[in-house]
């Protein structure tokens, strides 16, 4: 660019163009990791690894767990308003990897782990097939982890009391788990 008292002229910087047109749609990462320890790839799998903690931090506040807002103004009890929020979010995370199977979630976590960090996400065909069909190779319906919870919360457990006086005996009813919530219970005492 270039001013005097009587012109206004602009003249385009043709290299530096083409020097940023050849990152144009680039996305860089930088660490202080040393190669050694970390390789670009790793780098780029642990980068995008934060999108997990982003969608942990939605799954408390809104999404699955509910925990509301709760002001507290004691640092003991924001510490341990804290410390049950991150133990519901990890209960939770246990679950939905003991339920991966019968979830929209790929099972295939080797490929994930080797594929090209860089290249488009490809799901593995079980997951594809999930995705299409709504369906198990079972038949079963495949369920998002809400929907799973909201099957599940069907099985309640009754104390009831016999008619009579306010001493009369009690006894428990609880709900006859489905086939499909007896599976969901049976992946999750595989936990280890």
């Amino acid at each position: 660019m270039t001013i005097t008292d009587t012109t206004f002229t602009v003249a385009i910087r043709t290299v530096k163009v083409e020097r940023e047109a050849a990152l144009d749609g680039l996305y860089l990462i930088r660490t202080n990791v040393p190669a050694s320890t970390m390789s670009a790839a790793e780098t780029v799998r642990n980068y995008k690894a934060l999108s997990r903690v982003e969608q942990a931090f939605r799954s408390l506040k809104t999404i699955d767990l509910h925990v509301r807002p709760i002001h507290h103004r004691v640092p003991d009890r924001v510490r341990r308003h804290i410390f049950l929020c991150v133990l519901a979010y990890y209960v939770e995370w246990h679950m939905r990897e003991a339920w991966r199977s019968v979830l929209f979630t790929d099972e295939d976590q080797q490929a994930k782990a080797t594929r090209d960090p860089v290249a488009p996400a490809k799901r593995s065909a079980a997951a594809e097939h999930k995705a299409f069909t709504h369906q198990l190779t079972d038949g079963t319906a495949v369920h998002s982890f809400r929907t799973f919870l909201q099957d599940l919360s069907a099985i309640v457990r009754n104390r009831c009391r016999t008619r009579g006086p306010e001493d009369a005996p009690t006894f428990t009813v609880t709900t006859t788990p489905t086939p499909e919530q007896r599976r969901a219970f049976d992946l999750l005492k595989r936990i280890a």
